[in-house]
């Protein structure tokens, strides 16, 4: 068994908006030199992207939003909600190889291939059963948790979320589902998009109480992630997960364009080590970490690799 899948190839690559938007085409150039930089590419099992089969996409999107992208996508011209997400000529496959990848880390961490995987471009939580948004085409995070029940028959799953911006497409598309666990550590939504995620929002009927917003001020620091983490934790522990997704989006990491928040990579490697502390525990190491925003590209560099070397380590 590989400790660690990491995906990684110009499929991959090929999601992103033009050079002019935030999510670039060098995200995912400038995470891979990184991880040769420090000597983790040997270390890691490196494994192709896959493409999402459309029936697993439906299984999370309505057919007819789905429909809609793969035209636009022939066409490459058009926005696919206010402006943040433009369409782009081979969007439907690059959007698909996203999810696919997603799906074939679950298969490889169920099938026992490898204990841990990481996709780096992925977690893209913004997007919603009928609709894109915030740079987000298809919420591979929401089929993820589709294909674990569907596919795996895993019922209880845990997804956590440090990306600066709350995980809208996520917790509202589940927000009646009292076996999924969220918590979801985001920059307050009075001064970031999309503008949710309230510490009162825990779930809708039996859901209630099934989930945990973390709204944190404008410029919230390291220190003060660690006196919130405490809480989290033991919301991940009572909720018993038999899978654990993790979006540890780079934006969250001072110097980010487009966010306020000031964590050190240092934050990212914390979380990623208890989790896989707690995927070992808990679970049988069952632990998928999809990679986020970001829009700095060293912050993505550095803060991906420091949850591969977290996920890499042998320290419980």
């Amino acid at each position: 068994m590989h400790q660690l899948c990491v995906y990684s190839g110009e499929e991959l690559a090929a999601y992103n908006f033009g050079s002019d938007h935030p999510f670039g085409p060098r995200r995912l150039a400038s995470f891979m030199h990184q991880l040769n930089t420090e000597g983790l590419t040997e270390k890691v099992c490196l494994r192709k992207p896959e493409m999402a089969s459309r029936a697993a996409i439906e299984a999370f999107h309505d057919r007819d939003y789905v429909t809609r992208v793969e035209r636009l996508s022939h066409f490459g011209m058009g926005l696919l909600d206010q402006g943040d997400t433009p369409a782009f000529r081979g969007m439907f496959e690059a959007a698909s190889c996203v999810a696919g990848s997603v799906l074939d880390a679950i298969k490889q961490i169920m099938k026992a291939e490898c204990r841990y995987a990481f996709v780096p471009i992925a977690g893209l939580h913004h997007a919603h059963r009928n609709s894109a948004a915030g740079f987000c085409v298809f919420n591979d995070c929401g089929i993820a948790i589709e294909q674990l029940r569907r596919t795996h028959a895993l019922n209880r799953v845990a997804y956590i979320d440090i990306d600066a911006h709350h995980g809208d497409g996520v917790f509202y598309s589940f927000i009646d589902d009292p076996d999924l666990c969220i918590v979801d550590f985001h920059e307050d939504g009075q001064y970031l998009y999309p503008g949710t995620g309230a510490a009162d929002e825990t779930g809708n009927g039996a859901a209630m109480g099934s989930k945990l917003n973390i709204p944190m001020p404008p410029g919230a620091d390291d220190a003060l992630f660690m006196k919130k983490w405490p809480a989290a934790e033991e919301f991940i522990e009572q909720a018993r997960p038999e899978f654990i997704l993790l979006q540890c989006g780079a934006d969250s990491v001072s110097g980010d364009p487009i966010t306020h928040m000031q964590y050190s990579i240092s934050t990212h490697a914390f979380v990623a080590g208890r989790l896989k502390s707690m995927a070992d525990r808990l679970c049988s190491g069952r632990l998928l970490a999809m990679g986020g925003g970001g829009y700095n590209l060293g912050n993505i560099a550095r803060a991906w690799c420091a949850v591969v070397s977290a996920l890499l380590s042998n320290d419980q």
